[in-house]
């Protein structure tokens, strides 16, 4: 049996309707990933380069070979036993810098403005499954965009609005070195994906290509490096809200690597190699595991084989498995401040405005910490074993708010009296007495000295401190105030004869610090 010309040229005809309308399918599929699930790329930030370039990248096991006897395994057991190198030990307090598109809107309700992307393209009904204060963040985002802008904007217009056109590196730097901190952490990226340096991975969706049209993280680092002995980190988001790569492999639960192989571990190689950051400061890992990041491979390479390998910091956000378990220093979470000393050394990363990390230009002043409370909390910190690290939230066109500069050189100002206190300082076998008494400890030449730290001035005419055990060669001073302090000793505690002093005499502001030496 034979088919007849006619009915061969149909079934031929047949087969190509099939296959267009396979590629139409195919054709329809890719655009509503791009333009519904990336809505930015329209006008910015979707790197077809990188989309192109996604199946011809290098193997993530090639990045660290296991064969050669490096100090350090791509596994936690091995990794977790790095030391944490002594400068950052040391170093007590730092400044967090959340600086972005975000930063152009600068709004936000009882929530972060960092996230205002993530507010405005939130479906509401997974909003009303979290908690109050994040439907009403999502619902005050999405009525301001409706009512401040049209109804085809996108969160890329906000792009060319990043001016930075006051954004002065020295000047930052002048401002952080008065605070008395001794580290700044910049946002290299959040997750949104704007990079704050020309990486070829983010086509046009970065700060060269975009916006203010400068290397941000190169002229930061420069001034830093050029006029202080500020050290110098980087934030890097693991995640992107809209990365359309992202999106494919969660939707592929994360069996894929994709964007970990084309976006992630690039860009954290390229920051690494060439900005050569003291601190790696991991976020946004909560949605995948370690492996998925690839973050064993990583931590063994920049731990033995990075520019950085013998003073870079890390710390514990690697995967949704890690936090408060895995890394470099612990963080556990936003603002943690554990009840005792930990097992291993611990950062408290907070923000000045006490609802976001990103500038919103609708904060009122009660959001803000006063300088009493960030003292205080300093302190606290400290003596349990805990660095400080206080965020700001620069405007889009690079200023530091006045607010925020007032509380870092009223910080600064306490520091140059009271540093001692806590630079190189460690926990004492006992953190505080009650809540206006608070202990750090330094072991010196001349033996131990313990620092007292009164939040609150006493009301009689005596200290009593149960804890130090005084001798005869006990002796007291005020840290700032030149005239003997007198003391009484006992075998059940320390009395500290509180002097008597002028109001231009007072050392300092918002709390005071007693240094004891020679004591038992």
């Amino acid at each position: 049996m034979f088919c007849l010309p006619g009915r061969r040229m149909a079934a031929s005809f047949r087969f190509r309707r099939y296959i267009v309308g396979f590629v139409c399918a195919q054709t329809i599929f890719i655009l509503f990933q791009v333009f519904v699930f990336y809505p930015c790329v329209v006008r910015a930030p979707l790197d077809l380069d990188l989309l192109k370039r996604e199946a011809d990248t290098t193997n993530l096991d090639a990045q660290f070979d296991q064969t050669v006897p490096y100090p350090y395994a791509a596994h936690w057991e091995s990794l977790d036993n790095r030391p944490i190198p002594s400068w950052y030990e040391n170093a007590k307090l730092g400044i967090f810098i959340h600086w972005g598109v975000y930063a152009v809107p600068g709004y936000a309700v009882n929530g972060p403005s960092e996230w205002f992307w993530y507010w405005w393209k939130i479906d509401q009904d997974f909003l009303q499954r979290r908690r109050k204060a994040k439907v009403i963040t999502g619902e005050s985002v999405k009525k301001f965009v409706a009512d401040k802008f049209s109804s085809d904007w996108q969160y890329s217009d906000f792009a060319p609005q990043f001016s930075g056109e006051f954004f002065n590196p020295e000047k930052w730097v002048d401002i952080f070195k008065a605070s008395g901190a001794r580290y700044v952490v910049l946002t290299s990226k959040h997750h949104d994906g704007f990079a704050l340096w020309p990486s070829k991975y983010s086509w046009n969706w970065n700060s060269v290509d975009n916006g203010p049209h400068i290397d941000i993280i190169g002229n930061l680092s420069a001034a830093i490096r050029k006029n202080t002995d500020l050290r110098f980190g980087l934030y890097h988001s693991l995640y992107e809200w809209y990365n359309p790569l992202y999106m494919r492999d969660k939707a592929n639960g994360y069996w894929t690597q994709d964007y970990v192989k084309a976006k992630l571990m690039p860009e954290l190689h390229d920051i690494v190699e060439t900005y050569k950051p003291d601190i790696v400061w991991a976020d946004g890992q909560w949605e995948a595991s370690a492996n998925y990041w690839n973050s064993t491979q990583f931590l063994a390479w920049l731990y033995n084989q990075s520019p950085v390998k013998d003073y870079v910091v890390t710390n514990d956000r690697w995967g949704n498995e890690t936090n408060c378990k895995h890394g470099g220093f612990l963080t556990c979470s936003d603002r943690y401040t554990p009840d005792s000393v930990l097992h291993r050394k611990w950062e408290n990363c907070m923000t000045i405005d006490r609802n976001s990390w990103g500038y919103r230009r609708h904060a009122d002043l009660a959001d803000y910490f006063t300088i009493e409370q960030l003292v205080h909390l300093l302190i606290k910190t400290v003596s349990k074993g805990g660095n400080l690290l206080m965020n700001v939230g620069p405007t889009a066109d690079g200023m530091i708010p006045p607010v925020f500069e007032e509380r870092f050189r009223q910080m600064g100002e306490w520091m140059g009296v009271n540093g001692e206190a806590i630079y190189g300082t460690r926990a004492w076998r006992v953190q505080n007495e009650g809540d206006t008494i608070w202990y750090t400890s330094k072991q010196t030449t001349s033996g131990l000295v313990i620092y007292v730290h009164l939040l609150k001035w006493p009301q009689s005419e005596t200290l009593l401190l149960k804890t130090p055990k005084a001798k005869a060669t006990t002796k007291v001073t005020w840290l700032g105030f030149s005239k003997a302090i007198q003391h009484k000793t006992d075998p059940s505690a320390l009395t500290v004869v509180m002097p008597r002093v002028f109001l231009h005499e007072i050392p300092c502001q918002w709390a005071w610090v007693f240094k004891l030496e020679g004591f038992e």
